[in-house]
């Protein structure tokens, strides 16, 4: 092959790179201008709808401290307090809920190198599960500490737990694999759902069975301005730990011979996700209950759109996550008149045929 062959070859690489990249770009920018224009329509609509452009103006005007967005043009005033104090709250809550279950997604299917992982295959949704059950059927005694954080301290402290159980037991007899870590965690989910199910038994209270068997549907009901800088430092901080950590990521779907090879000891690396991921499920699961599906199929649609390549995998999987969440939530508030839905229900019944056309579908191929 002759020096100008090569060049022509070179360049056309050079050309798909560069037409790949503002592909990307491109699809990012798209899935930003979606989500802010979802969040205004979310706030618009509901028991009381409010006209999109006075939305748009309520927003500006909030977030520029009045440079931005007239409020000479808002037909009632009682549309600011049900913009800034009520919707708003859950649209925020819903974006950074369906970051943090993409995320969770994402890691635990290279953590493990399945793609059927999340934190429910893991067991930590169950150790949540657990937690919050008790927390809400049998409380915490006389302890007023314990007492007054209720559910949301039940659910993050059984998540962490499980999830260190799970470590232990997949470490037993050798370091963590990938194999012995979904067991592990099936053994241990199994486990907390047979405690679980056995508190709601022997428990004496209808009103505290309604309410979990409510929680443990999923809702965002409960969304408030005191919740989210919680929400928002523990999934932002976890979301921008593992953007950097593309290659890591990359390197678990080759496998441990692999990564010997290049150096990298992955069963440390799957320790400090493991506990990074039930950090964020336990956070999540304490505010917004038992929401399935997203953590599991965000991240196979957005392979789809974007390759296996964790550089550019995680970014939109985070984005799409969000968005896909918002639209939940508008949903479970709209399907139903004067009714709302719980939002476990609306990601399952979306998420289960996507999953099911993902299974037989001809020619899929997890991390290809």
């Amino acid at each position: 092959m002759s020096n100008v062959d090569r060049g022509e070859i070179l360049d056309k690489q050079d050309i798909n790179r560069i037409g790949m990249g503002n592909i990307y770009y491109a699809i990012i920018v798209l899935l930003v201008a979606l989500i802010l224009l979802s969040a205004v329509f979310s706030v618009s609509i509901g028991q009381v709808n409010i006209p999109f452009k006075q939305s748009m103006d309520i927003l500006l005007h909030a977030m520029t401290n009045g440079r931005l967005g007239s409020l000479d043009n808002v037909q009632s005033e009682s549309y600011l307090n049900i913009i800034l104090q009520v919707r708003m709250p859950r649209v925020i809550l819903a974006l950074l809920i369906g970051i943090g279950l993409s995320l969770c997604g994402t890691v635990m299917q290279a953590v493990v190198q399945n793609p059927l992982a999340d934190p429910y295959i893991l067991g930590i949704s169950s150790g949540a599960s657990l937690g919050a059950t008790f927390a809400i059927l049998v409380g915490f005694g006389s302890s007023a500490l314990l007492a007054q954080f209720g559910v949301a301290f039940g659910a993050f402290v059984g998540a962490m737990f499980t999830s260190m159980a799970v470590l232990i037991l997949s470490s037993i007899g050798g370091k963590a694999t990938s194999v012995k870590l979904v067991l592990s965690g099936v053994v241990i989910g199994a486990l907390c759902s047979s405690f679980s199910s056995l508190i709601i038994f022997f428990a004496n209270d209808a009103e505290g069975i309604k309410t979990v068997t409510f929680w443990s549907m999923g809702s965002l009901a409960s969304a408030s301005w005191e919740k989210t800088p919680i929400m928002a430092v523990v999934i932002l901080l976890g979301g921008g730990l593992f953007l950097f950590q593309h290659r890591v990521l990359n390197t678990m779907l080759l496998g441990d011979e692999s990564a010997i090879t290049l150096g990298i000891n992955l069963s440390i690396y799957r320790k400090f996700y493991m506990i990074v991921t039930a950090l964020i499920t336990g956070t999540m699961v304490a505010y917004a209950g038992m929401i399935g599906f997203v953590g599991l199929i965000i991240p196979h649609i957005t392979r789809g759109i974007f390759g296996a390549d964790h550089k550019r995998l995680m970014l939109g999987t985070l984005l799409l996550g969000g968005l896909f969440m918002i639209w939940a939530d508008i949903l479970s508030r709209t399907l139903i008149h004067n009714v709302e839905l719980p939002i476990g229900i609306i990601t399952s019944v979306i998420g289960s045929p996507l999953f099911i056309y993902m299974i037989v579908k001809k020619g899929y191929n997890f991390g290809g």
